[in-house]
């Protein structure tokens, strides 16, 4: 069964699409980026980006019943791998313990240094 997600708190769409789709016991979130929900601002620096970022995925993950620690696979867009070390370094706050399988790419964002998407397994009942 496939079953779309808009979650109220999370930032709006920036184009034609769910912010998740549910199927099969697994959540599938739309790249995200760095622009706080509450605020509609955006941090400077490359690392507030990236932990914007990975706390507008954890927003959409709990509006649907799970959570970041349930992340089975992130695929992260960096605007400058030059970023990498960095990137790696504030990404490894969310996942102290055992991360989920990842893979980074370097690309052209327009107006964000990063942007993230994930699979994470539905939290258990």
């Amino acid at each position: 069964m496939r079953k779309t997600a808009m979650v109220e708190d999370a930032v709006k769409p920036a184009g034609h699409y769910s912010h998740a789709v549910i199927s099969n016991g697994l959540v599938f979130v739309s790249g995200q980026g760095p622009v706080d929900p509450e605020t509609g601002d955006m941090s400077s620096s490359f690392s507030g980006q990236v932990r914007q970022t990975m706390r507008n995925l954890d927003i959409i993950l709990r509006g649907v019943g799970t959570e970041l620690k349930h992340a089975v696979k992130i695929n992260a867009y960096l605007s400058d791998l030059a970023n990498f070390a960095e990137f790696n370094r504030v990404y490894s706050e969310f996942f102290p313990g055992e991360p989920p399988a990842r893979t980074t790419v370097g690309c052209q964002l327009l107006d964000i240094m990063v942007e993230i998407d994930c699979v994470a397994d539905l939290a258990p009942k």
